[in-house]
């Protein structure tokens, strides 16, 4: 061969390999601005700790490749993520790998073939591996690539990432067979990825359907790690573990919560807490275990300051169970908390003042026996024959309780002289102690007493107060 010849092809390949180099580099600019994220300090630093010892890239150069998307080919948008991810490992001990599945053209007829690798990883024969991938076309075997990538990974070293990167269209379940088969061989030490490019829904089901085949990994579409931070965070998820060092933080009030997380940073020494360091609450009142002097009350029941619920009335039966909430002070009460009504009349005790009303009879506000309905004209203390049922009811009593006897008293309202009101009160009683006698009842067991208007009930003020104070009253006496 002559020298000019050999200088010849001599010139044509270092035009090659000066337009290799000028494709990678404006693969790697690509579509958006692109700087590759500078790792290495942070895995220095020892905030990333490297979890992956291979990755092995399978790359989609099938005809569906070719298509367009957002301007350019898929083709080229995942030759673009392929070189931002080379571009952006940084520089830690790694074996990989590179196989690309389709027809291959340069390749003649095969339908897979290997790139590079299992060797050791090298920034710039990676790069040269990928800018042999130059076009789109042939059938899409994805199952194919992965079958014959688990035969390739014999010779990968610990960890393993295989990073797939496809358009997942038109490939059948068979990829998601063949990626069950890849995991059983190499278990727990691999985990698959998948990078979508393009927008095909069913395709990026199926790339989907791979990652859980495999059983760990996760799947992204290319076009959320083309950025600087994009292609920095697929990078830090797939080959590292951040590791953030561990601080030992202040507990200051020594109740195993630290001050950050301590909802109740000045709990006393010794005092059980919950997990926001708070003192436990068990009835749930508001007041803390340990300062609660009532540690079993009710949901919902309003307390003092030292958890015990309220006793308004003072009567010694808590609110929350006081059925008569506002008893006077001093006065004796049941377990309801409502006063005593030894006589059964509806008048408390310390209102009745008729303590001994047989039962049943009918009775004023202050428990006294009293004939309801039985009215006087004026100035007159003759009975009328509409009220003789009432006095018949008294007869009947007084019958029925044959060793009762009654203090019939007579009562009237302050119109008219206290003279005159003594002795109409006492005609009217008299009136009914012969309405009595009559029916049967002897006149030993009853005394007829007029007490003018000295005992009013209630006011004198309105026709209605007056009406109440002329009254006739019936007092048992045993």
């Amino acid at each position: 061969m002559s020298r000019a010849i050999s200088r010849f092809w001599i010139i044509v390949g270092l035009a090659i390999l000066i337009a290799g180099c000028a494709g990678q580099q404006a693969m790697v600019n690509g579509p958006g601005s692109f700087t590759p994220p500078n790792l290495d300090a942070k895995v220095k630093s020892g905030t990333l700790a490297q979890k992956v010892d291979s990755f092995f890239v399978i790359f989609d150069a099938s005809s569906s490749m070719g298509e367009k998307y957002m301007g350019e080919s898929k083709l080229d948008r995942a030759l673009t993520f392929a070189y931002r991810l080379n571009a952006t490992l940084p520089s830690v001990p790694l074996t990989a790998g590179l196989r690309v599945f389709g027809g291959l053209g340069i390749f003649s007829f095969k339908s897979t073939a290997v790139l590079y690798g299992i060797t050791h990883y090298s920034k710039s024969d990676f790069g040269s591996a990928l800018a042999k991938i130059t076009k789109a076309s042939g059938s899409s075997p994805l199952d194919l690539g992965i079958k014959a990538g688990t035969s390739d990974l014999t010779a990968a070293k610990g960890k393993i990432a295989v990073i797939i990167i496809s358009d997942g269209k038109d490939m059948g379940p068979g990829p998601i067979t063949a990626a069950k088969a890849m995991k059983a061989v190499y278990g727990d030490r691999l985990c698959i990825y998948t990078v979508v490019v393009g927008d095909d829904k069913s395709g990026a089901a199926l790339l989907r359907a791979i990652v859980k085949a495999g059983g760990c990994g996760f799947s992204i579409n290319a076009d959320d790690a083309l950025s600087s931070d994009g292609m920095a965070k697929f990078v830090e998820s797939v080959f590292f573990e951040k590791h953030v060092p561990k601080v030992v933080e202040k507990d200051s009030d020594g109740d195993g919560i630290v001050d950050s997380l301590d909802v109740c940073p000045n709990t006393p020494l010794g005092v059980k807490v919950d997990i926001r360091g708070c003192p436990l609450d068990s009835d749930g009142d508001g007041v803390y275990d340990y300062m609660d002097k009532c540690p079993d009350t009710p949901r919902a029941v309003r307390v003092n300051e030292v958890g015990c619920p309220f006793d308004s009335d003072h009567d010694g039966v808590q609110d929350y169970m006081d059925q008569c909430p506002d008893t006077p002070i001093g006065v004796h009460v049941d377990n309801r908390g409502c006063p005593f009504d030894s006589d059964g009349d509806g008048v408390y005790d310390y209102k009745d003042k008729c303590p001994n009303t047989p039962k049943g009879v009918p009775v004023n506000e202050v428990g006294c026996w009293v004939l309801k309905g039985l009215n006087f004209d004026t100035a007159k203390w003759d009975i009328k024959p509409q009220y003789y049922p009432l006095l018949d009811d008294v007869v009947r009593i007084l019958k029925s309780n044959p060793g009762m006897r009654l203090e019939i008293q007579g009562h009237t309202d302050n119109v008219g002289s206290a003279r005159y009101n003594m002795k109409l009160s006492q005609k009217r009683a008299e009136a009914v102690r012969q309405y009595l006698i009559q029916r049967g009842i002897a006149p030993s067991r009853l005394k007829a007493v007029g007490y003018g208007m000295t005992r009013p009930v209630t006011s004198n003020a309105t026709a209605e107060g007056r009406a109440k104070n002329r009254r006739v009253e019936l007092h048992p006496v045993f």
